[in-house]
C-alpha cells in the first residue's frame, strides 16, 4: 500500500507541475485566449463589475466569451484545489486551499498589473473578479478532492481487517 501511496504522490506531483506550465502559458501568452499584445492597459479593481457586465450583456458580448471568462477562471483553478491535498498532506484543511487560492490567483493579477510586464507583453488585465472566480474553482477543486477521499477511503476501511478488540483499523489518515 505504500508503494501505491509514493506512485500516486509522484504521479500528483507530475501532474501539478504540467498544470502549472499549462496554466502559466494560457494565462499569460496564449494567443486562442487573447493573450494578444495591445497598447492599453486593463484593470478593474471594483468586486463583480465584469462578472455583472458578463451577465447582463451576454447577448452583445456572446456566449462563447462569457463562458470562456467566467467559467474558464473557474475551471483553471479547480486542478490547484484538488491536487495540492493529494500531493501535501500540510494542504488538507479548507482554510489553507482557499488562503493559497487567493493568493495564486493574487500573484497572477499582480503580474498582469505590474506596468514592467505589461510593457513588455502587454497581454492580460488586472481584474478582481478573476480572483473570486480563480478562488472559487480552488475550492471547487477541495471539495472534489473531500469527495473522492471519503469514497476512496470509506471504502478501503469497509475492507480492512479487524484488530483483537473487533474495531476496524484506521491508519489511512
Amino acid at each position: 500500500m505504500k508503494n501505491a501511496k509514493k506512485v500516486i504522490r509522484i504521479l500528483s506531483w507530475c501532474i501539478f507541475v504540467v498544470y502549472l506550465v499549462a496554466l502559466v502559458y494560457f494565462l499569460f501568452f496564449s494567443e486562442q485566449l487573447g493573450r494578444v499584445p495591445s497598447d492599453e492597459y486593463k484593470y478593474s479593481l471594483v468586486p463583480f463589475k465584469e462578472i455583472r457586465r458578463y451577465i447582463f450583456y451576454w447577448h452583445a458580448i456572446g456566449s462563447y466569451y462569457v463562458l470562456l471568462n467566467l467559467l474558464g477562471n473557474v475551471v483553471c483553478f479547480v486542478p490547484f484545489g484538488f491536487v495540492l491535498p493529494v500531493i501535501s498532506r500540510n494542504q488538507r484543511k479548507f482554510w489553507k486551499i482557499l488562503l493559497l487560492s487567493f493568493l495564486t490567483s493574487l500573484l497572477v493579477e499582480l503580474i498582469q498589473l505590474v506596468e514592467l510586464i505589461q510593457l513588455v507583453s502587454k497581454v492580460g488585465s488586472c481584474d478582481v473578479d478573476d480572483m473570486l472566480l480563480n478562488t472559487l474553482g480552488g475550492i471547487i477543486g477541495y471539495v472534489l478532492f473531500r469527495f473522492f477521499h471519503r469514497i476512496f477511503f470509506s471504502r478501503k476501511s469497509a475492507r480492512q481487517p479487524e484488530n483483537k478488540e473487533g474495531q476496524v483499523r484506521d491508519d489511512h489518515v
